[in-house]
Parts: structure tokens; C-alpha cells; sequence
């Protein structure tokens, strides 16, 4: 099976965390290595920003520049290991890396308020490779709101201009990525967009009741736009999160209760409905990592035959509904 992981957080890692190691040798979930032991088809590499981190270098202009590097970086690497990784921006391009042996790397942006309310810079991003973006990440921004335990924050929806960027979005053949939305805003991207729509790591709410997570019917309404959901490994994603000491929780990545989100999400929303979204080096902690890399892959798929998943619906959950959805969305 050829796996599609819809949302890793790698290049940040890189650039931000460790600040050392590089695509093929680095201490991160993925590699190069790492992503060829899983057999890797493509690979969604975010370019992640926290507003917080920018509250005194520009703000959300920062945030900008600093995706600009992300792009640059992981075009230097592509160029650095050409026999291995290629860049894509479109479905053919995609099956082009196949043919040559490559992985596909697609880039994405993680908080769309680096948009700054200036259309130019969608524009200017798709130019530079960028073929999805995840709309919010946990602050408003300028398109809408994310994720919130506040009633009120939760439903409050897209911006005017944000309904524009979606719409526009839509046009230029980029994928809108609901993750971290909130819940109106999450449904404001399904009035305005005419495109499939994702959550590149996101869980199921019944399962896990966090905000981050999908309802029941958002996974049924996503389903009948023809999108799908990455299952997300986070341990406090998958209601695996236990109690280490007095005042204190950690997070357990629980390869069990991946399978339980993922077999929720095929009753949901079908058979076409659930891909991978790891969400990889964008967690960490001192919680059980029952799958510590990409290369590992193989325990999901174990615990999913044990469940008596047919082979036909792991190959589409492995990367079948994310490729069905990126050719219809990105050509």
C-alpha cells in the first residue's frame, strides 16, 4: 500500500525546534528514510507559524516571512535529493514522482491569517507551490475563527473575507482544510466552497470531546462533498490522554484507538471518507508514542486487520480517498 499522509509538521520542527538535521537525517517522526520504510506516496509538509511566537518580530507579518523561508527550504531540499523527494503541485505531477521512483512532497500552510486580508498573497502563495491551507490554527485571524471551548467563539463563522478566500480557493485548485475551524466557521466553509473539503488531522467528537474534533454530522456533510478526514495521532485528539501525577496528564498515542476513530469515521461517513493525517512533529510531550515514526506505520494497519477491516477499504483509508479527492480538487 502507497501511503498518503495529508498534514505533517516536519518543516517547523526543523526550522524552529531542533534547528539541526535536514529531510534525510534529522531526529523527527519523518525522514526520508522514515517515509521510504512506509512506503510514502506523498507527503502534505506544513508551513506552520505561531502568532505567538511573532508577537515581537511582526506579528502575523512575520508569520508571513517566515512561511517564505519554509517554501524556500523545502524547495533547497527537494534540489538536495532529487532521486528521492520531488516537489508537486497537481495530481499529475504526483504520478510523474511515481514514475521516477520519488516521493511527492506537497506544500500547505498552517493559519491562513498570514493572509494579512490581502488577497495578492493567496495568489502569490499558490505561485510558490502552496496547494492547501488550513484556514485557522488557534487564534482569529482575518478569514474566521478557530476551535474554542466558548460557546460563543465556536460559532462564529468566516469573515467576508474570508469568504472570499475560500472562494477563491476554489478557483485556483487549492484545497480548503477546515482543521482547527470552528464549529461556524466549519460550516461557513461548507455554504461558500464548491469543492471538496478537508480536515487534514482531525478526530471524531464522540469518540474524543474536544473541540479540535469532528461531529458526527460535520464527518456526514464532509463525506457529501466528496472530502475526507485525516485521523490526527495526537494522544489528547484520541481521548487517550491519562493521569502521570497530581495536577498533571500526558497524552497517549494509542495505535488502538487510532483504528476506533478510523472505523467511527468509515461508518460515518462511508468507505470513501477516512485518510491520515498524522500530524507528525507537531506533538510532543512525554507520552507513549505507540507509533514513534512514519517508518511504523504497519501497527495501524495491523490493529485495523485485527478489526477485520478488508484490504480494499485499508488501501483507501492508506491513501485511495486522499488521491480520489486531490485529483477532482487539484487536477
Amino acid at each position: 500500500m502507497k501511503l498518503i499522509d495529508l498534514h505533517c509538521d516536519t518543516l517547523w520542527k526543523l526550522m524552529d525546534m531542533d534547528k539541526d538535521g535536514d529531510l534525510m537525517e534529522n531526529h523527527c517522526n519523518v525522514s526520508i528514510p522514515f517515509m521510504k520504510a512506509a512506503g510514502t506516496k506523498a507527503q502534505f509538509f506544513a508551513c506552520f507559524t505561531n502568532l505567538k511566537d511573532f508577537e515581537n518580530a511582526g506579528g502575523y507579518e512575520g508569520c508571513y516571512g517566515r512561511v517564505q523561508e519554509m517554501i524556500a527550504y523545502l524547495n533547497r531540499q527537494t534540489k538536495r535529493y532529487p532521486e528521492q523527494i520531488g516537489l508537486a503541485g497537481s495530481f499529475e505531477q504526483m504520478q510523474e514522482n511515481v514514475r521516477a521512483g520519488r516521493i511527492s512532497a506537497f506544500l500547505t500552510v498552517e493559519e491562513g491569517g498570514i493572509l494579512c486580508g490581502e488577497m495578492e498573497r493567496l495568489e502569490e502563495l499558490y505561485e510558490k507551490g502552496i496547494r492547501l491551507m488550513t484556514l485557522l490554527w488557534n487564534y482569529e485571524n482575518c478569514l474566521g475563527h478557530p476551535n474554542s471551548r466558548d460557546g460563543v467563539l465556536m460559532s462564529m463563522g468566516l469573515t467576508p473575507f474570508g469568504i472570499e478566500v475560500v472562494r477563491r480557493m476554489d478557483e485556483l485548485g487549492m484545497i480548503v482544510d477546515v482543521s482547527h475551524a470552528s464549529d461556524g466557521t466549519f460550516w461557513d466553509i461548507l455554504k461558500y466552497s464548491g469543492k471538496p473539503v478537508v480536515a487534514s488531522h482531525s478526530n471524531c467528537r464522540v469518540l474524543c470531546n474536544h473541540p479540535r474534533n469532528l461531529t458526527d454530522e460535520m464527518m456526514k456533510s464532509l463525506a457529501e462533498t466528496g472530502g475526507v478526514a485525516g485521523v490526527n495521532f495526537y494522544g489528547a485528539f484520541l481521548g487517550t490522554g491519562r493521569a502521570k501525577d497530581a495536577g498533571t496528564a500526558q497524552a497517549d498515542s494509542r495505535v488502538d484507538a487510532m483504528a476506533a476513530h478510523l472505523l467511527h469515521m468509515i461508518r460515518v461517513g462511508g468507505s470513501e471518507f477516512p485518510a491520515i493525517g498524522t500530524d507528525f512533529d507537531g506533538f510532543g510531550g512525554d507520552g507513549i508514542l505507540e507509533i514513534p515514526d512514519v517508518s511504523r506505520m504497519e501497527r495501524l494497519w495491523e490493529a485495523l486487520r485485527r478489526a477485520k477491516v478488508p484490504e480494499g477499504q485499508l488501501e483507501k483509508i492508506w491513501g485511495g480517498n486522499a488521491e480520489r479527492m486531490m485529483r477532482e480538487v487539484l487536477g
